[in-house]
This record gives structure tokens, sequence and C-alpha cells, in this order.
């Protein structure tokens, strides 16, 4: 069953992004673009009562700063995240990471009760992947994101649940955090911020214009009025003047940031042992990763100086099985493959192999700041110098 899910979802994406053709396929997308057309009169209807007060934002008693897109992954947003949460740390916030916790599994209810009775625990709280200083959650239960965030962050609580305004709550009354950051937060206006920030893919950066189900947009490009900073990532080093010109004709004021992934090292999945970028020069490699964009994780391998022999995507979030693992590391073997690459999203799901025959790294990704460092750096002190931070004017679209 969860094959044949699989190949349903990516026949569909492969219909959405136009690599399938045929009759079936084209009437496929005339009938996605008729869904799409409904759901974007739902999402502005949706902002528009917001807007006129209608339905109000929840507040939580602290600074609450949104990380999202328009679109639907791809973005690398979990990066950025990692580092916006790390500099306020660092400048002495008490942050807590809000995340829905996407195809995360919660525990089973009647367990839920058990805790109830057995130890008077409350049932229906937010899941806490990390408290700050200890890793409470495995990655299924918790989401690929917020554990790897958890993983890498110490000092940053973080937490899982799709109502975010019970989860920022619950982190203000038992953890005294003062900063909330909403992973994925863009389209979440139930919670009132003070900072939106929206994250521009560089590559892709209205994915195909469309809006879901025919397209990737969430929303359509003008929304982006609402943000009051925008990271433009994946950046190259190329000019990006088109693509700003673009973005100023929906949003005038807000601060722009240009940034890159910059992989900084690779690290073994079952020994945690680093190795230097330089180890992958001129290697014959396998790649197998289960991201949105596969083709933009086998690109930066090759731009290392990998050779990828062997090529394995399954659709994004896929949770991998022993079994699977195990196949691919036999069919690399069989090929004479020095080693195996994934991403590190992918690395928290895969089940531990002991010993295997053909060695599994991940290779570590931070944010490089390209342009916009100025920006950058007034908007971490702005927030860390304890200056009162106002809720912007656009708030809604």
């Amino acid at each position: 069953m969860r094959r044949w899910l699989e190949g349903l979802e990516t026949f569909a994406i492969d219909v959405i992004l136009e690599r399938r053709y045929g009759r079936r396929a084209d009437i496929l997308r005339w009938f996605l673009y008729g869904l799409s057309r409904i759901y974007l009169s739902i999402v502005q209807s949706r902002l528009s009562l917001y807007r006129s007060r209608v339905m109000r934002p929840r507040t939580v008693g602290c600074l609450v700063i949104s990380v999202g897109n328009l679109s639907v992954g791809g973005t690398g947003k979990t990066p950025v995240v990692e580092m916006l949460a790390r500099a306020l740390h660092a400048g002495g916030r008490k942050v807590a990471i809000l995340s829905r916790g996407y195809k995360s599994v919660p525990r089973p209810l009647l367990l839920r009760l058990w805790d109830k009775l057995a130890k008077k625990k409350a049932v229906f709280v937010p899941r806490v992947v990390s408290d700050g200083q200890t890793l409470l959650l495995d990655s299924r239960t918790a989401g690929d994101e917020p554990f790897m965030l958890a993983n890498n962050l110490r000092g940053v609580v973080v937490l899982v649940d799709r109502d975010r305004v019970k989860s920022g709550q619950y982190a203000v009354e038992h953890f005294g955090t003062d900063t909330l950051l909403l992973d994925d937060g863009y389209q979440y206006v139930r919670m009132k911020r003070g900072i939106e920030v929206a994250l521009v893919d560089r590559q892709a950066p209205f994915g195909n214009e469309y809006l879901l189900p025919r397209g990737t947009l969430r929303e359509p490009p003008e929304n982006l009025r609402r943000a009051t900073h925008i990271f433009i990532t994946k950046c190259t080093g190329a000019d990006n003047a088109d693509l700003i010109d673009r973005i100023r004709s929906y949003n005038r004021t807000a601060d722009i940031i240009e940034c890159s992934h910059r992989p900084t090292h690779v690290t073994n999945v079952f020994t945690g042992e680093n190795e230097p970028l330089d180890f992958l020069k001129g290697m014959t490699v396998g790649s197998i990763c289960g991201i949105a964009m596969p083709t933009s994780f086998e690109d930066a391998l090759r731009k290392l100086g990998a050779k990828i022999e062997i090529a394995k995507s399954f659709t994004d979030h896929h949770r991998y099985t022993k079994r699977e693992i195990e196949q691919f590391i036999r069919r690399c073997a069989r090929r004479d493959i020095q080693a195996i690459l994934t991403t590190e999203k992918d690395a928290v799901r895969i089940p531990r192999i002991i010993d295997p025959e053909v060695p599994m790294y991940y290779l570590r990704v931070e944010i490089e700041i390209l342009a916009g460092q100025a920006n950058w750096e007034r908007f971490v002190n702005r927030l860390t110098t304890q200056q009162p931070v106002m809720a912007p004017q656009r708030f809604f679209a």
C-alpha cells in the first residue's frame, strides 16, 4: 500500500511539474487547475477575514518570528531556522521553535490516556522534542526537521503540535521562553507575530507559477507584501537583480538577504565521524535521498568532485525501512562504490545498520550570507539588545 501511494504521489508530482505528457496527464492538469482557482479563493478570503479583523490572531505574550515560504518544499528553510535560533540564543534570548511536525507520528491516544491515569500527565500537550538540554523524542515521533533542529541546537526548546498557539503558550509557561520561532509559519496566521520572514528559492522562486494543487504555490506571489524580511536562498553568486526587481514589485520595504547553502563537511551516518569536503573529490559514490528537490542534492555532490554512479530518490519525507537501506548498500557494494551520500534530513530517518559493506555519510550544510550582511546584523542586533519589537503594519496580505 505504501509503495502504491508513493507511486501515485510521484505520478501527481510529475504531472504538476509537467514531466508527464499525454491525454491523461493533460486532463488531470486541467482538473487540478480548476481546483487551484477554488483554493486561491479560499486562501484570499481567509486572509481578508483576518485583515478586516473579523477573525483575530491570538497573542502569546512574547516575541514571535515566523519563518516560511510561499511554496511547498525545497527552499532550504531548516538551515535558516537553525541559523536564526542559534544567533538569538547566543544573543541572550530564550528561544523555542514551534513546528507542526509534518509526517510525524504522535503516540497513540490510548497510551496518552494511560499516561494521564498512571502518571497524572496532561494528555493533550505539545510533544517536547528537546527541552533545550536533552533530546527527548526520535525522528519518527518528532518529525524530520524538528528532530534535526533539536539535535543541532543546545539551549533551544523544540516543540511539535499542529496547534502552535497552544504549543507557544506551553513554551512560555513551562520553559520561560521569550522568543518563539514559527517553523514553516508563513500561512499560520492564527498566531500574531512581530516579524515575518519569507524565503524565496533562487532556483525556482515561485515554483511553476500555479497554486496548489495545480502547482507548488501555497499563496500567490503578491502575498510577499506582508513579509518584513526576505531571504533569497540557494544563491550561486550570480546576479539576482531581476528576481529582486520582481520581489520589490510586491514588497518595497522588506530587508532582503541573499544567501547560499554551503556544505561544510560530511558525517558518517552510523558512527558520527566527520570528514572534510576534500574527502569526496574523485570518489565514486551512490546517492540516496527523499527530499523535494533530489537533483539539487546530486548537483551539490558533483560540484564537490564526487562521481555519482547510482542515484536513488524517494518521495519527500520517505520513511526508510532497514530492508531498503540494506538492498541499496548491497547494490552499491556490487558496483565497487566507495561511499554512499545522503542529506542530513534523510539521515535521521535511516535505520541503524551494523558494519555496512559501504560507508554512508550525510552532507552537512549551513547558511552563508552572500549579500545583505548589514541587514542580517541589524536584524539580529535589534532582537538581542532587548529593544521592544513592534508588530509590522503589513501583517496580512
